[in-house]
C-alpha cells in the first residue's frame, strides 16, 4: 500500500481548512433572504385543476392545492397553495397527488399568511447523487479520489462564497475570474497531482494557456460586438437591484472560466508524460524533452477541442433542431447574437487548448532538464 508523504498530508490539511474557513464566510447579501419566511417540505394531498386550459401540448391556468407541511416549525398542519401555469414549459411545474413540493410560507405575526409551493422537491435527490459521487470516487480513487473530492468542494466554495458575491459588488469580473481560476487551478493540480515538480510543470502550464485564453476573449469580443445579455437570466439580474453590473465583461468572465477545466487536464496529461519519460531517460536534453511534450500535446489538443465542441453545443441541440425545423440558413444562424455567443466560447476556449500543450512543454523541459538548452551529441 502506498504510503502518504508529510507534505502531501500538510498540503490536503491546508486545502480542508481553508474549505471550511470559506463555508462560514458570509457572501454579504443574507440580509436578501426574507426572515418573515419558512422553507419546508409538503406533500401534496389534493389538487383542483378546474382552472387549468390545456391548448395542445400548452397548459394555463392556476392549480389549486392542498399541502400538508412534513417539517419545519409547521409540520402537520395543512395549507392551501396556489400554481400559477403560465404556459412556458420551460418555466411551469405542474404537480400531482402524492408529490412533494419546496414550500416557501410567508409568515405574519408569527403565523402561515401565505403557502407558495414553489416547485418539485429535489433536495434529497440532488443528496444522494452527491453522495453516490463522492462514494465512487473515493473508492475507486482511494486516497487521490479523496483529495479530487476535497478540490470539487472547494472549488464550489470559491465559486458560491467569493466568485459571486464580487460580481454582484462590481469588482472587475475578468480579474476577479482571472485570480478564482488561478487558485483554484494551484488547489486542483496540487491537491491532485501533489506538490512535486510535476505538478509545478502542469500548473505553470495550465496557467499560462488560461491568461492566454483570457487575453484572446477580452480582444475577440470586439469583432464579435455582443453583449453579457446574451446569457440566461441577465436582464432578471439587473431587475433585481443590480443595474450598475457591467454583464459583457461577466460574459467574458465566463468564456475562459468555461475552458479552465480542459486546461488543466490538458496541463496535467502533458506534465505527466514528461516526467514519465524523465524518470525513464534521466539524461534527456531540453530539446529532447521538448519535442517529447510536444508530442503527448499533439495526440491529446485534438480530443479536448473536440471536448469543448461537444460540451457546449449539446446544451443548444434545442436550438439548432429548432432552426433546421424553420429552415433558417445557416449563415443567418451563425451571426445571431446568442450563437455567435457560443462560437466565441468554442474557439477562444480551443485556443487556450492549443497553446497549453507548448507552454506546459517548455516549462516543462525547462523544469525536469533544469534548464539544459545544449543538444547531446
Amino acid at each position: 500500500m502506498k504510503t502518504v508523504n508529510r507534505k502531501d498530508m500538510v498540503l490536503t490539511f491546508f486545502f480542508l481548512s481553508l474549505t471550511i474557513l470559506l463555508y462560514f464566510v458570509p457572501t454579504g447579501f443574507e440580509q436578501r433572504i426574507s426572515e418573515h419566511s419558512v422553507r419546508c417540505r409538503g406533500q401534496v394531498l389534493s389538487i383542483d385543476n378546474s382552472e387549468v386550459k390545456q391548448f395542445g401540448i400548452i397548459r394555463i391556468g392556476t392549480q389549486e392545492l392542498t399541502v400538508k407541511i412534513l417539517d419545519g416549525p409547521f409540520q402537520g398542519r395543512e395549507v392551501q397553495s396556489m400554481n400559477n401555469i403560465m404556459g412556458k414549459l420551460e418555466l411551469d411545474k405542474f404537480f400531482k397527488v402524492g408529490d412533494t413540493a419546496l414550500v416557501v410560507l410567508s409568515l405574519k405575526n408569527g403565523d402561515i399568511f401565505y403557502a407558495n409551493a414553489q416547485d418539485h422537491y429535489r433536495i434529497n435527490t440532488e443528496c444522494i447523487l452527491l453522495a453516490s459521487f463522492a462514494l465512487l470516487l473515493v473508492l475507486f480513487g482511494g486516497w487521490t479520489g479523496l483529495k479530487a473530492l476535497l478540490s470539487f468542494v472547494f472549488a464550489a466554495m470559491m465559486i458560491w462564497k467569493i466568485l459571486v458575491p464580487a460580481f454582484l459588488k462590481a469588482y472587475d469580473p475578468a480579474m476577479v475570474s482571472l485570480g478564482v481560476v488561478t487558485v483554484l487551478t494551484a488547489a486542483i493540480i496540487f491537491l491532485v497531482g501533489g506538490a512535486t515538480r510535476r505538478g509545478l510543470v502542469a500548473f505553470l502550464g495550465a496557467f499560462l494557456g488560461i491568461v492566454t485564453t483570457c487575453v484572446l476573449a477580452l480582444v475577440f469580443s470586439q469583432g464579435f460586438h455582443l453583449h453579457g445579455a446574451v446569457k440566461p437570466f441577465s436582464e432578471t439580474l439587473l431587475y433585481s437591484g443590480f443595474p450598475n453590473l457591467n454583464l459583457t465583461r461577466i460574459f467574458l468572465a465566463s468564456v475562459f472560466m468555461a475552458s479552465s477545466g480542459a486546461v488543466m487536464d490538458l496541463a496535467m496529461d502533458v506534465a505527466v508524460s514528461m516526467d514519465e519519460v524523465i524518470r525513464r531517460h534521466p539524461y534527456i536534453t531540453f530539446s529532447e524533452a521538448v519535442l517529447s511534450g510536444f508530442r503527448v500535446g499533439r495526440a491529446v489538443v485534438g480530443t479536448m477541442t473536440t471536448t469543448l465542441l461537444l460540451a457546449y453545443s449539446s446544451s443548444y441541440i434545442i436550438l439548432l433542431m429548432v432552426f433546421m425545423a424553420q429552415g433558417v440558413p445557416l449563415v443567418n444562424m451563425l451571426n445571431l447574437n446568442y450563437v455567435a455567443a457560443e462560437i466565441l466560447n468554442t474557439i477562444v476556449g480551443s485556443f487556450g487548448l492549443v497553446t497549453v500543450a507548448p507552454f506546459t512543454a517548455f516549462v516543462g523541459a525547462m523544469i525536469y532538464t533544469r534548464g539544459k538548452i545544449h543538444v547531446r551529441v
